[in-house]
């Protein structure tokens, strides 16, 4: 028999349909499968955001005609001839760089050194710069490949003089027209014939995690992330008020580059526009789709508020791990924790799981306890529980204490599997439907077995459609 396992509205029909790759197919998203990484490097207006787009094929990366608009390293998903890999932009890099400018080309070099394969953009028209020479000698201690890429040859008559970086000593320089399309294709076809099929080991190919910064406005988002990234573990400033990619920031942590998106300073955008709640909404909305795990903060000198608790309820429905961080703890007094007990349990119980860390953003009190708390989540919400010792598990706790009883009839478990992660996603077959307040006693068994502590988990049940005796 050739039934649908599955069927839009929850039902399957056939035990001997149970494949697992077609579960699979229903929930995984292939944006979490890993992907080598394209780095795009050079000096600062060579045209790499426009030559992003041009291999993108989608205006995605922000492109003005003035010097160091791109500041951060921002990665977008490429497809050419069937083959998908990540592309990164970078700020423009410069040897002896002092400030910003310092901190951007530190973020390049970051990105050389994690990447799959560079390309390295001269400018055609200019020619060799000392910079470019200065890059091309950090890059020949590169271990990974790189095609030179002489930008803005928009003619044969450029041609002549882009022949002229074959001193550069880095091969032959790929001649094309970032603007114009010109040489594009061919550059591509030439990319993925040193691009490797899978990240090499210990680069990950999907760069640093996303970190989302969520709360009320006046929280302390803005104040966290500079104690966070205001001294010397800063790898890229966080400039305000640029009207840029938004302003995302690499910060080093605990031995790691952490990118943290942050939501804080957009009422200054919106401030004479109507419904700013609205647009606040809508970058929060934003930031959280962008993340991997969601750090938000509440203010604990106060009360918790209806804004904390949509805000919470946000993260929760996007399905991203979380970390609750109470911040102005300096300010908060005996009386005021036993309160704050008592709004918890009353307010938060939506997030029972979600992982707590007290702090103070203005004096940098245990700022460092949100990197194990973030890892702690992240490691939960990738966690993966094998088929039969899911199976030997669940068994054991449905012989313990049944589900309810349903129109006369006691609704069988019949296999369990775990269908995705990012969040850890469970399907249950079954021959009745299972009430909500199962499924949550399901899922409180779930966590103290295996625990998933700081990640959402969701459980779906598909029931099994009633045969019709009648045709037979």
């Amino acid at each position: 028999m050739n039934g649908d396992v599955l069927a839009g509205d929850g039902v399957w029909s056939d035990e001997a349909d149970w494949e697992l790759t077609d579960l699979e197919g229903e929930f995984e998203d292939q944006a979490h499968v890993a992907m080598p990484t394209l780095a795009v490097v050079g000096r600062p207006n060579v045209g790499k955001s426009t030559l992003v787009n041009r291999i993108l094929g989608r205006r995605e990366a922000v492109v003005e005609d003035i010097p160091g608009v791109t500041r951060d390293r921002v990665s977008y998903e490429a497809n050419w001839a069937g083959r998908r890999f990540l592309v990164q932009d970078t700020g423009g890099w410069e040897p002896d760089a002092k400030g910003l400018q310092q901190a951007v080309a530190r973020q390049a070099e970051l990105a050389m050194q994690t990447a799959d394969a560079i390309l390295l953009v001269v400018d055609a028209v200019v020619g060799a710069t000392a910079t470019d020479e200065a890059a091309v000698k950090k890059l020949r201690r590169s271990s990974v490949p790189v095609i030179l890429v002489a930008n803005k040859v928009d003619d044969e008559r450029v041609e002549a003089e882009a022949a002229a970086l074959w001193s550069l000593g880095l091969g032959e320089p790929r001649m094309v027209s970032a603007a114009h399309g010109r040489g594009t294709g061919d550059l591509l076809d030439d990319v993925l014939q040193v691009l490797p099929e899978t990240p090499r080991e210990g680069t990950g190919g999907t760069g640093p995690r996303r970190v989302a910064l969520v709360g009320k406005p006046n929280v302390g988002k803005s104040s966290l992330l500079n104690k966070l990234s205001g001294d010397e573990r800063s790898v890229v400033h966080d400039v305000a008020g640029t009207t840029v990619d938004p302003v995302d920031s690499l910060v080093e942590l605990g031995g790691k580059v952490w990118k943290f998106v942050d939501t804080a300073g957009l009422r200054r955008k919106v401030a004479n526009a109507s419904g700013t709640e609205f647009y606040a909404s809508l970058r929060t909305k934003s930031a959280l789709e962008a993340s991997e795990v969601a750090i938000m903060l509440i203010d604990a000198a106060q009360p918790i508020t209806e804004q904390d608790l949509r805000v919470i309820s946000m993260v929760a429905d996007s399905g991203r791990a979380l970390v609750l961080a109470f911040n102005k703890w300096d300010l908060v007094d005996e009386d005021r924790r036993l309160q704050l007990e008592r709004e918890v349990d009353r307010d938060l119980v939506r997030v029972p799981w979600a992982q707590r860390v007290n702090i103070s953003a203005h004096t940098g009190r245990a700022v460092q306890k949100l990197v194990p708390a973030m890892e702690t989540a992240l490691e939960s919400w990738d966690k993966r529980i094998p088929t039969g010792r899911l199976n030997t598990w669940l068994k054991d706790v449905i012989a313990a204490t049944p589900p309810p009883m349903r129109g006369g009839r006691l609704p069988r478990v019949l296999f369990a599997t775990q269908a995705t992660t990012r969040p850890p996603t469970f399907v249950l077959f079954t021959t009745g439907f299972l009430e909500a307040g199962y499924r949550r006693f399901l899922e409180r068994r779930l966590r103290e077995e295996f625990g998933f502590a700081g990640s959402p988990v969701r459980i779906s049940v598909r029931v099994r459609e009633k045969r019709d005796r009648s045709k037979k």
